[in-house]
């Protein structure tokens, strides 16, 4: 769930002001199909909601009816707040050198993909997390991962992305992806995670 969302919940108040109101919710699954879990509660009943496009709906006398929806009526009832969604977030992960802040090649290209999904975004806020492998004393590795970052936060402001919709923090050797024994070049575990929203 940290870097996807399995669903997306759309609700929708039906009914007048002198009656009360009616609720529908429905469970829609993520771009893999993936879904979670909805417990829709009410005065007089409950529903459970973990396949793609169940649904619950609120009954006057505080019940709760289950159902499910085809992907054509959640298009037509729920049209103008499904467009109104701000994009996913998205996650990149860029590798570098040992002991500096050069990207690999293969980062290099990587980067084009990073620099395409944030200029699709209005305002994107980012994270980017710098990291290092287990080669060196902490104080070094801590520095040399916050270089990390703030490299990748230097290329991004030249975009034109304001400086403080960046933030940047660097790991160190705390947070190995792959753990290995300490002094171990791993190249894998030289990186930074940048999270667009």
């Amino acid at each position: 769930m940290r870097r996807h969302y399995a669903a997306l919940i759309a609700s929708l108040v039906l009914g007048g002001c002198a009656t009360p109101s009616q609720d529908l919710v429905v469970l829609l699954p993520d771009k893999e199909g993936k879904v979670g879990t909805v417990v829709v509660q009410g005065q007089k009943g409950k529903a459970v909601l973990n396949t793609a496009y169940a649904t619950a709906r609120t009954t006057t006398d505080g019940g709760v009816q289950r159902g499910t929806a085809s992907q054509s009526e959640v298009k037509d009832v729920f049209s103008s707040a499904l467009a109104a969604q701000p994009p996913r977030p998205v996650s990149f992960t860029l590798y570098f050198e040992s002991g500096n802040d050069e990207f690999t090649e293969q980062s290099k290209q990587e980067v084009k993909g990073l620099f395409a999904e944030v200029a699709r975004r209005q305002a994107p806020d980012i994270t980017v997390i710098g990291h290092t492998d287990l080669v060196g004393p902490d104080p070094s590795n801590d520095a040399l991962s916050l270089q990390r970052a703030e490299r990748v936060k230097s290329i991004l402001a030249g975009m034109g992305i304001p400086a403080e919709r960046i933030l940047t923090a660097g790991r160190g050797r705390r947070e190995p992806l792959f753990p290995t024994a300490d002094g171990v070049s791993e190249p894998r575990n030289r990186r930074v995670e940048i999270n667009v929203r």
